[in-house]
């Protein structure tokens, strides 16, 4: 499985810009194959702070959605949207489970 995890400080001015972003990517992108979880959600310490959520089943299932025009299109977004650092980060993990049960 690969996990996605990340945060991207974005632009105060730009908060409803980057929901709406987020909502059209995140609709276009679960229902690609090998999507497991794709999630978006804020800070609760910041609220300038996205937090990005991805889990996929292999990188056969992320290369074709790195490569989506729905990619491409939430980059140009992402990049008017920004205002501080941008740190996402990929983990290729072997096994998983639940935490509690």
């Amino acid at each position: 499985m690969i996990v996605i995890q990340g945060t991207i400080v974005i632009n105060p001015d730009k908060r409803e810009q980057t929901i709406e972003a987020c909502n059209t990517m995140r609709a276009a992108t679960i229902v690609e194959p090998g999507c497991l979880g794709y999630r978006f959600g804020f800070a609760t310490d910041d609220p300038n702070v996205l937090m990005v959520a991805e889990q996929w089943e292999s990188d056969e299932a992320l290369g074709p959605h790195m490569a989506s025009p729905h990619m491409a299109a939430f980059g140009a977004a992402i990049g008017e949207i920004v205002g501080g650092p941008v740190d996402v980060t990929r983990f290729e993990i072997s096994s998983s489970g639940p935490l509690f049960g």
